[in-house]
């Protein structure tokens, strides 16, 4: 008897609510629209994501290779009850931000990628999707890992989450930080802003097309600046690189 492989390897979706598309007016007076994307629109973030993984700057290099794949699994039907939203600044994406749900009542943060800094558009789209798991999908929980310094500042400290060693977290088995819908709802009027309905012109630039970031990160000039931590492996490997070069100059 045949068997349909791909009914195996294909997990079940369960059915959610989608995330109401909110925008909001930035620092720079830009307007911020933040939306849930599709599938259909994985190829062209897969274009936009692409470049960071040879960012060696504030591990964008490790958390856009993590993207790369989680879009990929969504895209073929081998992540479960995955999500994404994505940022955008007149159709120009600024950020993409991932989760799923574990259970009806915890969902799992994956990532935070922001496209343009300096206007604290990460966090906004961090916030965004833990009002999705919250408010929209009603959990009570949200697992957190942090893969940078920023962002342990960016959720760790400036939501006060809640510690949940014992629960080891998807993205490595590293421990769990959790935030709780108490801390949430603590943090919702100083940390989670916007308004909807979303103009409909505005909504629809946004859904026309997702256009590449004008100032997408990119590797820094010093070769150390890729890393906050001087002893660490990263920094490690950054300063024997530098020595190198320097014996090579001298040598020349």
């Amino acid at each position: 008897m045949a068997v349909d492989l791909e009914k195996i390897l294909r997990p079940v979706d369960h059915p959610y609510p989608p995330y109401p598309a909110k925008y909001m007016t930035l620092a720079s007076g830009e307007t911020l629209v933040i939306r849930q994307a599709t599938r259909d629109e994985v190829p062209t973030l897969l274009k936009h994501v692409a470049p960071l993984v040879f960012v060696e700057r504030d591990y964008y290099d490790l958390v856009a290779a993590r993207v790369y794949a989680e879009l990929l699994g969504w895209y073929h039907y081998r992540m479960q009850d995955e999500y994404v939203l994505v940022a955008q600044i007149d159709g120009e994406l600024a950020a993409i931000v991932n989760g799923r749900s574990v259970t009806g009542k915890q969902g799992m943060s994956l990532h935070t990628l922001a496209m343009r800094r300096g206007l604290r558009i990460g966090a906004h789209a961090f916030a965004a999707k833990m009002e999705y798991h919250i408010d929209i999908l009603g959990q009570d929980e949200v697992l957190v890992v942090a893969e940078s310094p920023i962002g342990f500042r960016r959720w760790m400290i400036e939501y006060q989450l809640e510690e949940r060693f014992d629960t080891p977290h998807e993205l490595g088995g590293v421990p769990s930080y959790a935030l709780t819908k108490e801390l949430f709802d603590r943090a919702r009027s100083k940390l989670v802003v916007g308004r909807r309905p979303v103009p409909e012109d505005l909504l629809a630039k946004a859904h026309e097309a997702i256009l590449p970031p004008s100032d997408p990160p990119t590797p820094p000039a010093d070769l150390l600046a890729a890393t906050r931590a001087k002893y660490d492996l990263t920094g490690t490997a950054l300063i024997l690189q530098r020595w190198a070069q320097d014996r090579s100059a001298d040598d020349a």
